[in-house]
């Protein structure tokens, strides 16, 4: 890592260097949450310093903070989504990756170089008990992988220079948490010989290299000029196929997309709409556009300055600023042609003057935060473009990458639980009935007793009729036409034409209150969680005793909660799904 960068971006530096460790802790000891003092340890910065960087990273949505214990939020995918999008790597080769992974019955990946390592952007799994995924954002040690070997023949002598240095200075692996670190040091020989043999042969094998029963095969995809820009890896496990059978199996469909791969990496693409990345975007109390939206520029004044003087001292402007150039770094695909280098894929990248529109940073202070990027290897310039850099996913990319729905879900069902002191719950359709997917009851002498996994007739309840809501038209009418509604309480509706305006009615309102139609003195009242696409994949309730109010006075005060998490969890979906397929948790409408 370069050295500090001294002056008014330092805040800068150590709000990337917290996030580094945030992230080591979470990828290599498995952990959810730490407290302050192990970011002291492993950053070496002050307790008040770290202070001040959690909570202005708190305010920008990046940590979550639970008394003293502080994790990882998923909105800073964010950032590893700017370099995705500006990359256009996953845009362009994730349709390839997909059909080749459906074909050839094995998970296949793209992989990026980045600096003596290899990192992941792309990744289609198959799903078996023997099975080994990269996350999207996991580093690996280019001598332990094919892709590594692919990349290395490309390198300068300054390149094997600091790779030797590195691996003098870590024989073990104990930087990269992807792998299993080694049990004892290993020789660079034989990595050079197989990186003279992968420039020869034009394809590169790992037989063993990262774990027993792992085998994998790689090709390289070049742009015009004959540069390699990524690599495609197909993965399997011994009990399926050796090194030499996997290679028979996959080079020729390897082969016959090549073509195709880099005519898509090269072809020329519109630059997306403007994100206008205000920098105090998403700060708790401070009014400010969206990330995605209008310009969010404020006239006249830095929002930076504005969310300082909101939310006082502790408020780190520098953070904030660098922060929001990195994410500005994302709306920088231009047309023109995507070429090899080490951002993974070059496109036009974004000049000074349109990171500072884009930000409502003065030119000045734009240019410092870029500096800095680039000097801490985040970001590269080129003339007077700017890009990120792979390395940008090491800012908690890789253990958030694998979270699923209801992870994602969870910690927003909790506020609110602590806001209404009820129990709030997240079901999908399964056939006729619903599923509970996730739950956080509240403590109360007289409460709610369900649990994962239960499931309840969809007609009677809020959050069915909301699912039910959500389906189109004809699948609406389809699903009541085969209803044949009991009569579970005395209030229950059970004629069919009358459950049919109920559910129409929901999808007017955008939501649905039960009165005690499951179970007499339950009530319930749910809202619709939709995806990127505005699909309604899952429905957000909270339960209450009938005895505790009206129905309106319910609807009164839950409803303005309910549709406000639900909102928080639909724009983290949004979020953690921009460029791949949510984790292997439960997935969206599972």
């Amino acid at each position: 890592m370069p050295p500090p960068v001294n002056g008014p971006v330092g805040p800068l530096e150590r709000g990337l260097a917290v996030l580094r460790e945030l992230t080591r802790l979470a990828a290599h000891e498995g952990r959810t949450t730490v407290r302050p003092g192990d970011l002291v340890r492993g950053t070496g910065l002050a307790r008040s310093v770290v202070d001040r960087v959690v909570g202005t990273l708190e305010q920008l949505g990046y940590v979550t903070l639970d008394g003293r214990d502080i994790g990882l939020a998923v909105r800073l995918m964010e950032l590893g989504n700017a370099y995705l999008a500006a990359s256009g790597l996953p845009a362009a080769l994730g349709p390839f990756a997909e059909r080749l992974a459906d074909g050839l019955d094995e998970s296949v990946s793209v992989a990026v170089p980045d600096g003596g390592g290899v990192r992941f952007v792309v990744q289609v799994t198959r799903r078996r008990t023997m099975s080994l995924a990269f996350r999207i954002g996991d580093l690996l040690p280019a001598e332990r992988c094919s892709p590594g070997a692919l990349f290395a023949a490309e390198w300068s002598g300054a390149d094997w220079a600091a790779w030797r240095a590195r691996r003098a200075e870590d024989p073990l692996d104990t930087a990269f948490p992807a792998v299993p670190p080694r049990h004892r040091p290993a020789f660079g020989e034989d990595f050079e010989a197989r990186v003279k043999e992968a420039a020869r042969d034009g394809w590169a094998v790992d037989d063993q290299l990262i774990e027993p029963g792992l085998v994998a095969v790689s090709v390289p995809v070049r742009d015009a000029s004959g540069r390699i820009v990524c690599a495609v890896n197909v993965v399997s496990h011994t009990s399926r196929h050796d090194v030499d059978s996997l290679r028979a199996a996959v080079l020729g469909p390897l082969g016959a997309e090549l073509p195709a791969m880099e005519a898509a990496l090269t072809a020329r693409r519109p630059r997306p709409a403007a994100w206008g990345v205000s920098v105090a975007s998403g700060v708790s109390g401070v009014s400010v556009a969206s990330v995605a939206g209008d310009s969010g520029t404020a006239v006249g004044e830095d929002p930076a300055r504005m969310a300082k003087r909101e939310l006082g001292a502790g408020f780190l402007q520098s953070l904030a600023r660098g922060l929001a150039v990195l994410r500005a770094l994302g709306g920088g695909m231009a047309p023109g042609l995507v070429g090899a280098g080490p951002g993974g894929g070059r496109g036009g990248g974004m000049t000074l003057s349109a990171v500072a529109e884009a930000t409502g940073l003065a030119r000045a202070t734009a240019r410092r935060s870029l500096l800095t990027l680039v000097e801490l290897g985040y970001a590269e310039a080129d003339g007077r473009a700017f890009r990120p850099l792979p390395r940008v996913l090491e800012l908690g990319y890789a253990p958030l990458a694998e979270l699923g729905f209801t992870d994602i879900a969870q910690p927003h069902m909790r506020e609110l639980v602590r806001t209404v002191h009820e129990s709030a719950s997240l079901a999908v359709l399964d056939g006729g009935d619903i599923r509970y997917i996730a739950r956080v009851p509240t403590v109360r002498i007289m409460s709610v007793n369900i649990t994962i996994g239960t499931r309840f007739p969809a007609y009677a309840t809020s959050m069915g009729r909301v699912l039910l809501a959500g389906l189109d038209a004809d699948a609406r009418a389809a699903h009541l036409a085969g209803v044949r509604p009991e009569p579970l309480t005395r209030h229950t509706v059970t004629d069919v034409a009358e459950l049919a305006r109920v559910v129409e009615r929901a999808a007017e309102e955008g939501h649905a209150l039960v009165d005690q139609e499951l179970e007499e003195g339950l009530r319930s009242l749910a809202v619709p969680v939709r995806d990127a696409r505005r699909r309604v994949v899952a429905a957000l309730n909270v339960a209450t005793h009938a005895g505790r109010g009206t129905a309106e006075s319910a609807r009164g005060e839950l409803l303005p909660a309910l549709r406000a998490t639900a909102a928080r969890i639909e724009a983290d979906l949004a979020t953690a799904s921009a460029h791949h397929a949510l984790g292997a948790g439960e997935r969206v409408g599972a």
